[in-house]
């Protein structure tokens, strides 16, 4: 009778959170898309940074794509945290093909500093002057030549102070084709579907894979600055033109840019899995709840229905919440496909991953040590 009980009661808690997802779903399905714009952008300049630490066997496809880029784009700026592995022999041949490219020292990184807020700190205060436009794109991306003026027509007409892109994504194998979309899905049940604009500081997204910011307003808020200490730098800069009135964006494009994020499915567990949880000075009680809604509405269905279907008796009401929650997040499956070049088999199967993608997240959401390339972050400071 206790146990018959604590279901029920699990299960109208589910449903309470199973509610919220469901209406952010709603709420976010007609999101806009950023189109490709071919007509020039007379006037307007745009330096791009591309933050690198040891990138020589990805970075050569993204300088291909920024060397595309049409005349908008003034200057690349490639800002290196101390590689050893030949990535500034590899922006010297790119930068003899293109006056464009300019190889940046960023190093050594402050003890404590997040590598990659850092060095776009250095390159914001390297960058042009008469450059009004900044463009983050990180080494793994694959830009496609029409990024930087659609971007930017975007954001020029949508008077935003940044916007970013849900980059399609590149899985390197049938394994992470299981791991990848369950944590993919994660950020889908708290925030909802790429396609909005905010200047609620609890329903920003942002992906500093590729982002583009208006100087300006970037500048008045201390730059990278505000994310020096930061385990997710992109969300918290995002996050920090939020909260001094400024409106961001966070959506799909028609192919503007792709990634193969990570080499293996153990490098996506254990590095974004770091990120994911979204931590930082802005995150507050949101954070929690989002985390809590993820275990609840899309952890705990799957394994729940299992195990109830074999209960004597079974709990009805139980059963029919989590069977719902279940159909919702196949539901959402069908929909995160798009956001892959190539689906393996697997694919179909990362609810399986669910509950222990929830458990790692609850884990590095409470833990302020972490580890990046060699360098420790105390999140926070």
């Amino acid at each position: 009778m206790n146990l018959a009980r604590f279901y029920a009661g699990l299960a109208v808690v589910q449903t309470l959170a199973g509610i919220k997802v469901v209406l952010r779903l709603a709420r976010t399905v007609r999101g806009e898309r950023i189109e490709i714009i071919d007509a020039p952008l007379p006037g307007e300049r745009v330096t791009v940074l591309v933050p690198v630490l040891n990138e020589r066997g990805r970075l050569g496809p993204c300088l291909a794509g920024l060397s595309a880029q049409p005349s908008e784009v003034a200057e690349i700026l490639v800002v290196d945290g101390g590689s050893n592995d030949g990535t500034q022999d590899l922006v010297s041949t790119f930068a003899a093909r293109d006056d464009r490219v300019r190889l940046v020292d960023a190093s050594p990184i402050p003890s404590g500093w997040n590598g990659k807020a850092h060095g776009l700190q250095v390159g914001l205060d390297r960058a042009d002057p008469c450059s009004a436009w900044i463009l983050t794109i990180d080494a793994d991306v694959r830009p496609a030549p029409g990024l930087g003026r659609s971007l930017l027509s975007h954001v020029i007409r949508s008077e935003v102070a940044a916007t970013s892109i849900a980059t399609t994504q590149r899985l390197s194998g049938v394994a992470e084709g299981i791991v990848h979309p369950a944590l993919l899905t994660t950020l889908v049940y708290r925030f909802g579907i790429p396609g909005q604009t905010t200047r609620r500081v609890a329903a920003v997204q942002a992906n500093g894979q590729c982002a583009l910011y208006q100087r300006e307003p970037l500048a008045r808020g201390g730059g990278f600055t505000i994310a020096w200490a930061s385990v997710c730098e992109d969300v918290t800069i995002a996050r920090a033109l939020a909260s001094n009135g400024y409106a961001v964006g966070f959506h799909e494009s028609d192919g503007l840019a792709s990634v193969e994020m990570y080499a293996s499915w153990s490098d996506a567990w254990r590095n974004w899995t770091r990120s994911l949880p979204l931590r930082d000075q802005y995150a507050g009680r949101a954070g929690w709840l989002g985390l809590t809604e993820v275990a609840l509405a899309q952890a705990l269905p799957l394994p729940l229905l299992l195990m109830l279907w074999r209960s004597v008796p079974r709990p009805r009401f139980a059963l029919t919440i989590n069977g719902l929650l279940v159909l919702v997040r196949l539901g959402v499956l069908v929909g995160t496909a798009r956001a892959y070049t190539w689906r393996p088999w697997t694919y179909w199967l990362s609810p399986l991953a669910d509950l222990p993608v929830a458990v790692q997240l609850w884990r590095n959401a409470l833990r302020r040590t972490h580890v990046w390339r060699g360098r420790t972050v105390v999140r926070g400071g």
